[in-house]
């Protein structure tokens, strides 16, 4: 890449130390209401229904913002956005402090939704600085700021307890202009925005940046990301409630456990990276897949009591899942799910070079969306259904979805670049039989 001529390495790591962690206090805003929604829930007396839509309101704006922010982004550089866009939700956060009612809430939510947007942002500033044979491992360590959750997950509950939640709120927006005012201080032009500006090259606009999103791949890439970070940042969100209802914990400790499934779903993003980069995209897919419908299907399962007729009479036991078995699984999920999350976006700078903040921001708007539609469904679900577990067993139909659409893409696309594959594939022996067959009725 040309524009990385007499880019240093010192530079590259900045660029990226530096925006990892501003993701990381971005993510925390983002995913505050986890706790703090909790607490607003008592107070309240909201259903879970309406528990489900507070926590998931700030991720719909997150979600929807990325695709703008991402074009504007590709325009105008991810330096000036990022700053702007830090300022700008740490107000929208230190008002949330002054509602009292839920519409007002609702209201809120969307203002401190902001913070999500900032992946977008990221990732297209990010990408410019790294070639691409280390792309993946650069954008996966740049997503472990999805650690966020887990440190608001583990430290907010303490914070709520100890001053309260508007002061939880007040906190996180002083520590967002801390970070946008580092960032602005320590940080600079990425090099295709620089070189740009110095040849004097006009801005792409919008609707040609937006041309690649005509292509079905984007949206599949979009489907996968909606389970691997909707699906992480949903039950970031509802956790702490999952816990605290199934097993009776109080908010700390369930805030702790929650902490322990977002963390792995975090740091191992680096992992998925380098694995990506070294392995495939498409293989780290199918392992991530296939190790999360195991995960959710075991924690699918309600409990359930039985009664059998044994021959000197019933048989009574209960199958339940255990809380240390469930923490364990959710840790596996987490696990699966940051590899996943890594290796969608290993993809995008590979097949669309010059699009990478607004196809980048589409499937992060459409994965951020899972992250909203989620919650709801979880929500709704409890009120309709009455089974805690339901939420997995929409996770798992979700999975197997993404599953069955990327290995059917997988296969006719390997049998446009090798024809030989499209007749049917005999096992060897009877192939054999076949050539003879047909070479005797030739003769």
């Amino acid at each position: 890449m040309h524009e990385l001529e007499g880019v240093s390495k010192g530079a590259q790591t900045k660029a990226l130390a530096v925006s990892t962690v501003a993701f990381t206090v971005c993510f925390a805003v983002w995913t505050i209401f986890s706790i703090i929604g909790i607490k607003i829930k008592q107070n309240l007396g909201l259903s879970d229904s309406e528990f489900g839509l507070l926590v998931a309101t700030p991720i719909l704006t997150g979600s929807l913002s990325r695709i703008f922010l991402g074009i504007w982004t590709d325009q105008y550089g991810g330096r000036i956005v990022y700053f702007v866009l830090m300022l700008t939700t740490a107000v929208a956060v230190w008002l949330l402090s002054s509602v009292e009612t839920y519409p007002m809430f609702l209201l809120a939510a969307l203002g401190v939704g902001l913070a999500g947007g900032s992946f977008a942002v990221g990732i297209a500033y990010v990408s410019r600085w790294y070639e691409k044979e280390r792309q993946g491992t650069a954008l996966g360590i740049f997503g472990m700021g999805n650690v966020g959750a887990a440190i608001t997950n583990f430290g907010a509950p303490f914070l709520l307890v100890a001053f309260g939640w508007e002061k939880v709120a007040q906190i996180y927006a002083v520590i967002l202009v801390i970070m946008a005012i580092i960032f602005w201080f320590t940080t600079e032009i990425d090099p295709a925005t620089r070189i740009r500006r110095e040849k004097g090259g006009k801005v792409k606009p919008a609707l040609m940046q937006l041309t690649p999103l005509k292509n079905l791949q984007v949206w599949r890439f979009a489907t996968y990301y909606f389970f691997v970070f909707g699906a992480y940042v949903a039950l970031a969100l509802w956790l702490p409630r999952y816990y605290m209802g199934v097993y009776g914990l109080e908010i700390q400790t369930a805030g702790m456990l929650a902490a322990a499934y977002a963390l792995p779903g975090s740091i191992f993003r680096a992992l998925g990276g380098w694995m990506s980069d070294r392995w495939g995209a498409r293989k780290v897919m199918y392992w991530t897949f296939i190790g999360s419908i195991a995960c959710v299907f075991l924690m699918s399962y309600p409990a359930t009591d039985y009664n059998v007729h044994g021959i000197e009479g019933p048989i009574q036991f209960t199958i339940a899942m255990p809380l240390v078995p469930f923490v364990i699984l959710t840790i596996l999920l987490g696990f699966f799910m940051s590899l996943g999350k890594a290796a969608v976006y290993k993809h995008i700078p590979v097949y669309y070079p010059d699009n990478v903040g607004s196809v980048g921001g589409l499937v992060g708007m459409i994965g951020g969306l899972g992250g909203f539609i989620l919650p709801i469904c979880f929500g709704v679900m409890n009120d309709l259904i009455g089974i805690w577990t339901s939420c997995f067993m929409l996770l798992f139909v979700l999975i197997a979805i993404s599953l069955t659409w990327m290995h059917f893409s997988i296969q006719a696309m390997d049998k446009q670049l090798h024809p030989e594959l499209k007749g049917p594939l005999d096992l060897p022996e009877l192939m054999a039989v076949a050539a003879e067959t047909k070479n005797s009725v030739h003769n």
